[in-house]
């Protein structure tokens, strides 16, 4: 794609590549697949890895009829259909983690590990819409800083500055890539209407349904998804007995912040 230049960024639905069982990677709210291009190489090596780009983000399919997390649900299962696989090792971020518990709930997942998983707030609390309201205003920043892209990430401060929402370590990430998930949060379609539909329908899980083995990660230092609060529905309700771990310091895309030590907790959990 050549350098950081906003104008030059263009957004693909999916990536595949690798050999093994399948593994599909699903990325967090306004996002594109290329957030897990730090683990690809690592995942690969073991695993047939579908990386997709969620309906209504940048370069992903529209979302046709009502905008909801089950119209993201179906998308990623129409991926899957269409790549002739049936059930995978699923792991998300985020959003993507939600949507991936989701999918384990209709049986297509042979395991989920689900890093900071969205929808995890107690019952009753309102601080997921401080959470929702960070989106709408990096909407608008995003707006301001788009032409300024190839100076903001020529540097470590503005490399810094430009991650830090999501990671606590940006000194290895390549300033191409964020300027493209700066593009692809700024690009993102549906941004708005998922805000909308979060904000008035919760995050509704069938969890008993989930029959699979689950691992949950969750960052320490996670600014969108503060832990522990942001997991307590998961641990007390939904997800209790599933393997829990704790990563000191990260935040909220360990994909991104700790790509080594994700891809291991990652193969350590699929990995026969």
């Amino acid at each position: 794609m050549g350098g950081p230049d906003a104008g030059a960024v263009s957004f693909t639905p999916s990536h595949r590549g690798g050999a093994g069982s399948p593994m599909v990677l699903l990325h967090g709210f306004t996002d594109t697949w290329r957030s897990w291009e730090l683990v690809l190489p690592l995942l690969e090596r073991r695993h047939d890895v579908l990386a997709v780009t969620l309906a209504g983000h940048a370069g992903g399919p529209p979302i046709d009829g009502d905008v909801t997390s089950e119209a993201l649900a179906d998308a990623v299962e129409e991926a899957m259909d269409a790549a002739g696989i049936g059930r995978a090792h699923l792991v998300g971020n985020s959003l993507g983690g939600y949507v991936a518990l989701q999918l384990a709930a209709r049986d297509r997942a042979d395991t989920v590990v689900a890093l900071a998983p969205a929808g995890g707030w107690a019952e009753g609390d309102e601080q997921f819409r401080e959470t929702l309201a960070h989106f709408s205003t990096m909407q608008e920043l995003l707006a301001h800083a788009l032409p300024h892209v190839t100076t903001i990430v020529s540097t470590p401060a503005g490399r810094r500055r430009a991650t830090a929402h999501f990671t606590e370590r940006s000194e290895h990430l390549p300033p191409e890539l964020i300027a493209h998930l700066m593009g692809g949060a700024a690009a993102c379609p549906a941004v708005f209407a998922l805000i909308d539909h979060a904000g008035r329908a919760g995050w509704p899980l069938d969890a008993e349904a989930i029959s699979c083995p689950v691992r949950v990660v969750w960052g320490t230092a996670d600014r969108l998804l503060a832990w522990p609060r942001a997991a307590v529905r998961y641990r007390r309700d939904w997800l209790p007995h599933a393997d829990w771990t704790e990563l000191e310091g990260v935040g909220h895309s360990p994909q991104l912040d700790v790509p080594l030590e994700t891809a291991q907790l990652i193969l350590g959990f699929t990995d026969p």
